[in-house]
């Protein structure tokens, strides 16, 4: 038992005295079944605080030979596995456990942590296996190949926070270098499966790629982009989330709109661990996982000057999704050159998620677009803050039942918005319209093109359960008069829409009207109790 070799299960013990902890034993089963073959070699990375420190220390409470840790599995789905794998690998290997932030953290200057990771380990190595190291011996990977010389034995190797040194030294490229090629002697060589039965990466960014391959071309990749067999324990899936709320007494559809939005195709939902169970612990639905670092990181990115950035920023705040290629991003955190490279960077740090089959980008839930609004209003690029006050304004308008004010704001922001080819066209004004109220996602949930058997609303959005703020249905209505509007949200009984969510308050009917022969924007707002509100 040692500080990288073999380690305690004190790490997992931990974890599981907290009392809520959320089984993802099985993970186990894939890291068994690829044990010694040609996929042995796992990188599995996901944002801050989704659990991969507490995979990692799941996998070395397993694998260790020295942890004993049967009282820690015996009630985890993976003893009861009717398979009957679960004996075959448990604590029956020699770990490597490396840290990479602990070593950063360790070193007096950051641009040793190379030399310092092999010469620290190797000292333990040689302390743990006696006579087999040379005393010249300064490579780790030429440490392991002398052990398996002497003994036969091969390292099952978990890597934490393998990226850390690409992120804390995001310019230095020296140090880059030499760390990938520490990692290549380890894991791309002719002798990997002479030394290693096994690995186990995790990190916010994928391996490193150098133009189009990657670094380490021998693991296989799981990522925010496409975590195939790993997607369910990327965070907590909806049936954990859906057991949590019950248990602890949380309204599951809060729990959804506050931390939803990742998605996977054969997992479906995926949460946000760490605000799961802080809203849990706390019983409040709040921004946990934001807290957890500072908006100034989220704001360096969004504040590049790629063409269409801004837009489509605002766009998303909105709800939008856009298209992308996640192809040429290089997996590092300076080597942007389009907003597609940006948008990829965010999907890896879980501000964005990411959509496999129509390849589209979004925010994914209301505690993430609170922190883009964070960010742009306190950032430096004013078209974006402006865009986001002036939302605020037409909210407020619109409240106040300000019907000039309502057209001005919406006629200024078609014509800033709008290319001139595009500027008679219907659905470029709906999406002026959403965009133009993205301010409403503070306080509303938004429903676009519900039918209720009599026609399609264009717009509805229903206040929070905590807000006092009223419902608003808007209609949109092109060279027929904003009172034509109104009429049709009548005639068609769009209010019903609202209290199919349970909404019994008071309503207003907004009326939008554009005339393209003029260009002019006019409105018309007005109040609707329905008689069976309570």
């Amino acid at each position: 038992m040692g500080i990288y070799l073999n380690p305690p299960s004190d790490g997992f013990k931990a974890i599981l005295k907290r009392g809520m902890y959320v089984d993802k034993s099985e993970l186990i089963d894939y890291t068994n079944s690829v044990m010694e073959s040609d996929r042995m070699l796992t990188c599995f990375s996901r944002p801050r605080r989704f659990g991969k420190s507490f995979s990692a220390q799941l996998l070395s409470a397993y694998y260790s030979r020295s942890a004993d840790s049967m009282s820690l599995f015996e009630n985890l789905k993976i003893a009861h596995d009717e398979s009957g794998g679960f004996q075959e690998y448990f604590n029956q290997c020699d770990v490597l456990f490396l840290d990479i932030s602990s070593f950063i953290a360790a070193v007096e200057v950051i641009e040793e942590t190379v030399s310092y990771i092999q010469k620290d380990v190797i000292e333990e190595l040689r302390e743990a296996f006696p006579n087999c190291i040379k005393e010249d011996v300064r490579a780790l990977s030429k440490a392991l190949l002398q052990i398996n010389g002497k003994t036969g034995k091969k390292i099952f190797i978990i890597i934490d926070e393998w990226d850390a040194l690409f992120r804390e030294a995001k310019t230095n490229e020296e140090l880059q270098h030499a760390y990938i090629q520490l990692l290549r002697s380890l894991f791309k060589s002719n002798q990997t499966s002479q030394m290693i039965c096994g690995a186990y990466m995790t990190g916010i960014l994928p391996i490193k790629k150098y133009g189009t391959q990657s670094a380490l071309t021998d693991f296989c990749e799981f990522t925010m982009l496409d975590p195939g067999p790993l997607a369910e324990f990327t965070g907590f899936t909806e049936m954990e989330v859906r057991a949590l709320c019950e248990e602890y007494g949380l309204d599951f559809a809060e729990a959804h709109r506050w931390y939803d939005g990742y998605y996977f195709d054969k997992i479906k939902h995926i949460y946000n661990p760490k605000s799961i169970m802080e809203a849990v612990i706390n019983q409040k639905f709040s921004n946990y996982w934001t807290q957890t670092e500072t908006y100034e990181s989220l704001k360096v990115y969004i504040e590049l000057n790629f063409d269409g950035l801004k837009d489509a920023i605002i766009d998303m705040i909105g709800g939008r999704h856009f298209k992308i290629d996640t192809g040429t991003f290089q997996n590092d955190m300076t080597s942007m050159r389009s907003r597609d490279d940006v948008f990829t960077l965010l999907v890896h740090l879980g501000y964005l998620a990411y959509d496999s089959d129509k390849k589209e980008v979004f925010i994914p839930n209301e505690e993430v677009r609170e922190e883009f609004l964070r960010a742009i209003r306190n950032g430096s690029r004013q078209e974006l803050v402006r865009a986001v006050k002036r939302s605020d304004r037409l909210l407020d308008a619109t409240l106040h039942m300000d019907e000039d004010t309502v057209a001005d704001i919406l006629e200024e922001v078609h014509g800033e918005n709008t290319p001139p080819i595009n500027y008679n066209n219907e659905h470029a004004l709906r999406s002026v319209v959403v965009m133009a109220y993205l301010s409403c996602m503070d306080h509303y949930l938004r429903i676009e093109e519900l039918a209720s058997g009599k026609g399609y609303s264009g717009l509805l959005f229903v206040p929070g359960k905590t807000s006092s703020k009223p419902a608003l249905v808007i209609e949109l209505k092109w060279n027929k008069g904003a009172e034509r509007a109104i009429m049709q949200i009548k005639k068609r009984s769009y209010v019903q829409f609202a209290r199919q969510f349970g909404y019994e308050g008071e309503i207003l009917l907004v009326g939008i009207h554009y005339d393209t022969r003029t260009k002019k924007h006019t409105c018309k707002i007005e109040k609707f109790v329905d008689a069976t509100a309570s």
